[in-house]
């Protein structure tokens, strides 16, 4: 596709009367001023408060998972779910090398490296048939899990990451995650409201991790969750997350080395008033994905569609173009048209930082991300009456 006029002209009309379409802006028309200006009263701005403890009930009812902690951003939410699953200095952690840096970053933090593992193309996310082949080629059983045969070293979590809102194929990672003993820790920092088979992504794992950030379906600016069925480890992450100190009204005794990751107030004042808006989010962004849908189909456009029993949130809609050279004259031409397109993020075993880790072959990650582009998401501004 050499001429994008009618790509462009199908996007203005989806978000009239703006001079620049971002990528995925966020929307605030709910209760977000009233909440924000509640904390601010009550003065409680800081990690404890109410809209704290509000803000784990509604992520546990959405999600059906009976665990939420409140963290400070999705980052940091997976570095200690990480820790939580036991991964520690010298170990690995299988991922996928698409996906935004932090994923990785995460592990790294940990003291562990990461080994990538292919993603597949209708879903986007990990590869079950890569995962499934290189275990079966190097990971041994013993000491209650797996290690790897050409390294040595322990296989100590496994992360997919829900590309784009797109559930990846949870269930059949989950049962191979299962079979070699390797904890499953679910990347869902972008699948708020994604379900697959009827359950919440972050739901197959130990542990799944959600992001708040600025340009998620719901933000509240900066933040991030823990969700577990896990009594035991969601108290554990919210001691962890709270600087390990033993509770008391004015002693500061402290258990572990732990870290300073609580939401606070005022973010959580603000996503309660986002989470209450969630399904109208959803709806919103699911009647523009099928807009999206039907214009590429008619103009012979390759557009990334939900998995097949999978529900998206379709956070970004994406399109696959026909090469390299394609996929970046039309991010040059988009972006020089004042419409915020962007191709996936670069590939993490091509990070200067990564390079070294072990990975399989990554042949569908390669072919990806030299033709993948996001198009503008955003929930869709409303009519002037509600305005």
């Amino acid at each position: 596709m050499s001429d994008y006029s009618a790509l462009f002209d199908f996007i203005r009309s989806r978000f009239p009367g703006q001079s620049f379409i971002p990528l995925h802006a966020p929307v605030f028309y709910g209760n977000e001023r009233a909440y924000v200006l509640d904390a601010i009263d009550s003065t409680y701005v800081s990690s404890v408060g109410e809209y704290v403890n509000r803000f784990e009930r509604m992520m546990a009812e959405i999600t059906g998972i009976a665990h939420a902690v409140a963290i400070v951003n999705g980052t940091c939410a997976l570095h200690l779910a990480l820790k939580l699953a036991g991964v520690a200095p010298g170990d690995e952690v299988l991922t996928q090398p698409m996906s935004f840096v932090a994923t990785a970053n995460a592990i790294a933090q940990c003291g562990a490296d990461p080994v990538f593992v292919d993603v597949e193309r209708a879903t986007l996310g990990m590869d079950p048939d890569a995962l499934e082949t290189l275990l079966a080629e190097d990971a041994e059983r013993r000491d209650g899990g797996a290690y790897s045969r050409a390294s040595g070293k322990r296989y100590a979590a496994c992360v997919p990451m829900h590309t784009f809102g797109l559930p990846c194929r949870i269930e059949r990672i989950a049962a191979i995650c299962a079979q070699y003993s390797i904890p499953l820790v679910e990347d869902a920092a972008e699948a708020l409201g994604s379900t697959s088979s009827g359950r919440s992504a972050g739901s197959f794992g130990q542990l799944g991790v959600f992001s708040f950030n600025g340009n998620k379906v719901a933000t509240c600016g900066g933040g991030g969750a823990i969700l577990t069925n896990d009594e035991a480890l969601a108290k554990r992450a919210k001691h962890l997350s709270t600087t390990a100190k033993v509770p008391h009204p004015y002693l500061f005794d402290h258990t572990d080395v732990a870290y300073n990751y609580r939401m606070p107030n005022l973010n959580a004042a603000l996503a309660c008033a986002q989470l209450e808006q969630l399904p109208e989010f959803l709806a919103n962004k699911r009647a523009l994905a099928a807009a999206y849908a039907a214009f590429c189909q008619e103009n012979g456009i390759a557009y990334v569609a939900e998995p097949q029993g999978t529900s998206a949130n379709f956070w970004l809609n994406a399109i696959v173009t026909d090469g390299l050279e394609a996929r970046d004259a039309l991010l040059v031409a988009a972006n020089g048209a004042g419409i915020q397109m962007r191709p996936a993020w670069g590939l993490l075993h091509r990070q200067p930082m990564y390079r070294h880790c072990r990975k399989g072959p990554l042949d569908t990650a390669v072919f990806l991300a030299d033709r993948l582009v996001n198009l503008p998401s955003s929930v869709v501004p409303p009519s002037p009456q509600r305005a």
